[in-house]
């Protein structure tokens, strides 16, 4: 009889009742075909894989982790709280030690989702993993977290909320930005000031198979991981990699996925992409769910599968070499770099123009954070919008000195008299979230 080496814990939520559209790639198929696979292979009967049933997110847990424009309600539906619920339910398990790894099947998706939102882009509205790791930080005192992004995408949203964040390394593993959404994810793009070093990007080029994946697992993420010695490991387990996928050019497989979920040991890991419905999902899923309970995966093979048809170019592994090669030295460099700019000066400003590509929203932000060598650093972020909303956003964070606290709600307090629609004050070192709406 077949026996998980470490019990695993599952969540399934396809959202039956939510799509962009019946024809869309983000649609119910996405599950039900793995919900019916890990059936018929007889996954839960297996002593050790258990099912968890999804609870869902609050209004509460979405303020720990975004400024919703122009509320809460008015940016999720009821499917998004479940599968945010199912990440959260995952992560309590886990902290639990009811199981001692997880796996959220859930959807919508969240990566793309920032911090600031004013709806949808990439299919993301609110980003799930961030809202589990900002809940099991307030729930279970853990501190230290890594994310490992191994979607084909790059996770610009969970790159955005973590851009300050010292205690979180955030590492993105996925398609080079100039072949495909959103067109970022470089190898520069380190973190903010406070937290330089700790957003890692590592962007590969199209076709890349097992071959370049895992030479990028074993000399990157992995010396990364020992070095930053995180408390929880998540993995955003975006299956978009996979070569029949429809809206990505990579060439990974089923066995390729199992083997990298081996290699990084998450804690947790939460579905993000993957669009080939019947010919990657199922197999994928089930690989994944194997190497998590520690149970043999060597069977676990697309129908159409062959290795030899799966290899990338001799040109494309020296591309991928030397790319580990410049994140590494990034990484090294990346102390110093932070000391300097730290004693560079008190505001450091930023100006982005981020496009809501599914809802067709364009957004302007300027983001102004205090470089503070004492704490992470308050920031604000005025945003505004073609839809005419115009807000402030300020963040105090979990760590925050009292110098930073204090500067934090007095901007809040005194922003009442500029031409703004609304502002907010994100409290995490008391666990607090106000909103003024001027006029009203």
């Amino acid at each position: 009889m077949i026996k998980a080496t470490r019990k695993t814990g599952l969540v399934f939520f396809p959202a039956f009742d939510w799509a962009i559209s019946p024809t869309h790639p983000e649609r119910e198929e996405r599950l039900l075909y793995t919900r019916d696979q890990v059936f018929e292979e007889g996954l839960f009967d297996i002593e050790g894989i258990i099912e968890f049933k999804p609870d869902m997110v609050t209004r509460d847990d979405i303020r720990r982790v975004h400024f919703c424009v122009p509320d809460e309600w008015s940016v999720v539906t009821e499917s998004h709280l479940v599968s945010g619920g199912g990440a959260k339910t995952i992560g309590s398990v886990v902290m639990e030690k009811k199981v001692e790894k997880g796996f959220a099947l859930v959807r919508p998706p969240g990566h793309h989702a920032m911090r600031v939102v004013h709806g949808a882009r990439g299919f993301c509205n609110i980003n799930i993993e961030a809202i589990m790791i900002e809940y099991l930080r307030d729930a279970y005192g853990v501190e230290r977290v890594a994310i490992v992004d191994t979607d084909c995408h790059h996770g610009d949203g969970t790159q955005d909320i973590y851009w300050h964040d010292p205690d979180t390394l955030f590492i993105s593993l996925h398609q080079d930005g100039r072949t495909l959404y959103p067109g970022s994810g470089f190898t520069h793009e380190l973190g903010g000031p406070t937290a330089f070093g700790t957003t890692i990007n590592i962007p590969l080029p199209p076709r890349t198979s097992e071959e370049g994946f895992l030479y990028a697992v074993d000399n990157v993420i992995l010396p990364l991981l020992e070095e930053f010695k995180p408390e929880l490991i998540i993995n955003s387990a975006g299956q978009d990699n996979h070569y029949t996928d429809p809206i990505t050019d990579m060439q990974f497989s089923a066995q390729g996925y199992a083997k990298l979920t081996e290699k990084i040991s998450p804690d947790i890991a939460v579905l993000e992409g993957g669009y080939s419905i019947e010919g990657a999902l199922p197999y994928v899923n089930v690989g994944i769910i194997l190497a998590l309970a520690g149970i043999d995966y060597s069977s676990v093979k697309e129908p159409d599968y062959d290795r030899n048809m799966l290899k990338q170019s001799r040109e494309s592994m020296e591309y991928i070499r030397k790319t580990c090669d410049q994140v590494m030295e990034y990484w090294e460099k990346a102390p110093s770099i932070k000391e300097k700019m730290l004693a560079s000066g008190s505001i450091k400003e930023r100006e982005r123009t981020i496009y809501y590509d599914t809802d067709n929203i364009l957004e302007n932000q300027k983001e102004q954070i205090v470089l503070c060598k004492d704490c992470p650093g308050m920031y604000s972020i005025e945003s505004w919008t073609d839809r005419g909303k115009r807000i402030l956003a300020v963040h105090i964070p979990r760590k925050a000195c009292s110098r930073c606290e204090d500067l934090g709600y007095k901007i809040y307090e005194t922003s009442a008299r500029k031409n703004l629609n609304l502002i907010f004050l994100q409290d995490r070192k008391n666990k607090q979230f106000f909103v003024n709406e001027p006029g009203k």
